[in-house]
């Protein structure tokens, strides 16, 4: 009778690890990406309403020669998944729409919270980001790109 040796079944453990190891670098990489990408596809959600709310807010004025009481600036929570929006500043006070101007507000909920676009009768657009990583709000422009890349 003869005794034959057979390799072992498995993985080692050095095997094991080098494989965790790799797949953690990858997720390290990965996941704030994706994150990223998914932030970056909803933000055109904001800034398309507002667009579209501004037209509204024109077109009431031209008809009546004042912004008040133009139904674009109610407020909207049902609109937008990651989104609410209305002509009062999100941190409290009066309706920002009067006889000659206004501004309106996206406020981002959910995964878009600290997140809130602006723009008023001028055309003027704003950004703040508050909490997010790597993002940054501006003064001039809509945020549509990390680091406050318009």
């Amino acid at each position: 009778m003869q005794i034959t040796k057979s390799k072992p079944a498995g993985f080692t453990l050095i095997e094991v690890l080098i494989t965790v190891a790799i797949v953690a670098i990858l997720a390290a990489v990965a996941i704030p990406s994706y994150r990223n990408y998914s932030i970056r596809g909803r933000v055109p959600d904001a800034t398309s309403n507002l667009a579209t709310k501004r037209v509204k807010m024109e077109q009431f004025y031209q008809d009546a020669r004042t912004y008040v009481g133009a139904k674009a600036g109610d407020s909207d929570t049902a609109t937008s998944k990651y989104f609410d929006f209305s002509s009062s500043p999100p941190s409290g006070g009066a309706d920002t729409r009067t006889a000659t101007g206004y501004t309106l507000y996206a406020v981002g909920k959910s995964s878009m919270a600290g997140f809130t676009y602006q723009i008023d009768q001028a055309g003027v657009k704003k950004s703040a980001v508050a909490g997010v990583p790597g993002w940054a709000g501006s003064d001039t422009c809509w945020v549509t790109k990390q680091g406050g890349q318009c």
